[in-house]
């Protein structure tokens, strides 16, 4: 199976690894999004994921998949640092890659 990817993607090595990495860790983030619903609905408080540990995941390139998940299986939707947070900070992510693109380091 061939996955399809722009020629802009394909012909630049950087770009192609940083949207592999951006894919990964979107996936990461949203199977521990999603653990951490089923922990939290088990009461199970020793297993669950520290909020610290989401926003870091966040930080580090999930953070639009994380939140799309979060309002999909509703969890810390009332969390206004996470309705507030998570958008914030792929509003800077996407403002960083702009600026990459727009310098030509991408």
């Amino acid at each position: 199976m061939e996955i399809y990817m722009p020629d802009f993607i394909q012909n630049n090595p950087a770009l192609s690894i940083f949207a592999a990495y951006v894919a990964i860790i979107s996936v990461i983030s949203v199977f521990v999004c999603i653990y951490d619903k089923r922990i939290s609905r088990k009461n199970r408080v020793e297993l669950r994921v520290s909020e610290k540990n989401l926003f870091i995941l966040s930080i580090l390139g999930g953070s639009f998949a994380m939140y799309t998940c979060m309002l999909l299986i509703r969890h810390k939707t009332k969390h206004l640092r996470f309705m507030l947070g998570l958008p914030l900070i792929f509003a800077a992510q996407a403002v960083l890659v702009y600026l990459l693109f727009h310098f030509g380091i991408f």
